[in-house]
């Protein structure tokens, strides 16, 4: 149904009451300053059901978005480790058992888009298949066999698809996005949304496991092929975002030599001083054990010496000021190519929390009202923190399914491990923190500590304030919190008002007031009550 249509109102037959209006209704206003929805206008909607398949010189791969336009979540994911391009140096031609393994899946890809409901799918090729002699009659096979249309793109159009890709998941993106594939290396420029210079070279490493030479040649030959692709995109001390399998790999690997204790890659940051520690590191390990500590497929880490030694010139080129890992590419960069404008200016995070309140939240709609609610205690926050609590309230209720004496620590888990978009490491465990604190006072002990030392103490504090005061908004009234009271907050005085209404006066119980008294304590103030006069 349309926002612009009334909704029509349908009774409970044996309640004879009208029912809710559907949760479409809830969103018609603006919100500045992120503006309504756009998850229920029919140009998102026709986003909502997306496949693409990436045939990489390596790995076929098909992924079928589905949900929120500007934040979709994997609705499938299916990756085959094919190897098209491992003899193409060799002998000009794509490497015949990947080549059928590759034909096979395409079939199987093929059949489950109908089944998917992602019919027809988008199909591209890049370096193997572009630069194969057989390359052509691949495709054709291809279209035979499967009815499937094979794209191939040049080097120059894949490195702006995975610069999109990056976009797509990083508005702010600013600086240098390298995607390693098989056969090929692309580099592209990023900045105020848009792809700028982009440069294809042939530093895959399946392509430097051909090359004559020892280690030391190489390295010379790596090191003349980017400055030279340097040259092109002039580029230095910036920030580089990796992409590609390859990469994925050294940073999980750098995560294990670290310790660190959140594993999930999409915007795992390195420091270019710990990342090359960390490629010493590897190149003093056994390679089958890091395999076995990390899930790593022989494929994959087969591929990381040459891939390491890319990496190690890259840092040494470019110098760049921080490496940051984008698990978002060419796969993600055909979906942003698909997307209106206004659509692509939305803040993913935000609109991915807009469509879980709406799927799993007992009253959708809810969150926005929270937040309204409690901006008094958080007006002076910066813009960025701001968007970390509006998410927050609106991702407040979402996990009420989850066991009582889990649901503190699913709610942690479920944004920290989220598939989502324009959200750094700090700021998961920021909202992760806050919705633990909404459904339990204490955080002493937990399992999750481990995590909490990704945020500075004011970031833990603050946390812990946002998470109590959404415990108490939440259940101070059902309908809307502000029909029942005002709040209000003086910092250097640390006064915490609450102005009742005449309905907040019985809404006020002992749960609300105990409620109240723990967000009082946690922000270190005095309680200034105030009751409407009957």
């Amino acid at each position: 149904m349309s926002t612009d249509e009334t909704p029509t109102p349908q009774h409970d037959l044996n309640a004879g009451r009208t029912a809710e209006p559907p949760p479409e209704a809830l969103y018609e206003e603006e919100w500045a300053p992120f503006g309504r929805p756009l998850f229920m206008d029919n140009d998102a909607r026709a986003l909502s059901r997306v496949g693409v398949v990436d045939v990489g010189s390596n790995s076929v791969r098909m992924v079928v978005f589905d949900g929120a336009a500007r934040s979709p979540a994997y609705f499938y994911n299916e990756k085959i480790m094919c190897g098209l391009g491992k003899s193409l140096v060799e002998t000009g031609a794509l490497h015949p058992e990947g080549r059928k393994r590759a034909l096979a899946a395409l079939k199987r890809f093929a059949l489950l888009a109908r089944g998917l409901g992602a019919d027809p799918l988008t199909v591209v090729a890049t370096a193997a298949t572009r630069e194969a002699s057989d390359g052509p009659d691949f495709q054709a096979e291809v279209l035979r066999e499967t009815g499937l249309k094979l794209h191939v793109i040049d080097g120059a159009e894949e490195a702006r698809l995975s610069a999109q890709g990056v976009l797509l998941g990083w508005p702010d993106a600013s600086g240098v996005v390298c995607d390693i594939g098989g056969n090929s290396m692309e580099l592209a420029r990023i900045g105020n949304g848009r792809v700028g210079k982009r440069v294809s070279t042939q530093l895959g490493p399946f392509r430097l496991l051909q090359l004559e030479g020892n280690a030391k040649k190489r390295q010379a030959h790596i090191d003349r092929v980017l400055k030279d692709a340097q040259a092109q995109i002039n580029s230095r001390n910036e920030r580089i975002y990796l992409v590609g399998g390859s990469w994925r790999v050294i940073a999980r690997l750098d995560m294990e030599r670290r310790n660190y204790p959140l594993l999930v890659l999409h915007e795992y940051r390195m420091s270019p001083e710990s990342l090359l520690d960390t490629l010493d590191w590897i190149a003093a390990s056994d390679l089958a054990v890091l395999r076995s500590r990390t899930g790593t497929s022989a494929e994959r880490m087969e591929l990381v010496p040459q891939a390491c030694e890319v990496l190690r010139e890259l840092i040494k080129v470019l110098k760049p000021k921080e490496i940051d890992v984008s698990a978002y590419g060419i796969r993600e960069g055909l979906l942003y190519e698909q997307m209106p404008d206004r659509l692509r200016q939305r803040d993913p995070l935000i609109e991915a929390a807009r469509m879980a309140e709406r799927n799993q939240a007992r009253i959708p709609g809810f969150g926005k009202k929270l937040y309204e609610f409690l901006q008094p205690l958080f007006k002076n926050e910066d813009k960025e923190r701001q968007r970390l609590i509006k998410t927050a309230c609106l991702l407040h209720d979402t996990t009420w399914r989850a066991h009582p004496d889990y649901r503190a620590e699913a709610c942690f888990d479920n944004v920290t491990r989220a598939n989502l978009g324009a959200l750094d490491h700090p700021g998961r465990v920021f909202i992760g923190l806050a919705l633990l604190h909404r459904y339990k006072n204490s955080r002493s002990g937990s399992r999750l500590e481990p995590l909490f030392r990704l945020l500075s103490d004011p970031e833990l504090k603050l946390a812990e304030v946002l998470g109590k005061a959404m415990r108490f908004g939440a259940m101070f009234a059902v309908g809307d919190p502000a029909e029942a009271g005002e709040l209000s907050w003086q910092p250097k005085k640390r006064v915490l008002g609450l102005k009742l209404t005449p309905e907040g006066n019985d809404l006020f119980g002992e749960v609300a007031q105990a409620r109240f008294a723990s967000l009082v304590t946690a922000l270190k103030a005095e309680p200034k009550i105030t009751r409407a006069k009957d």
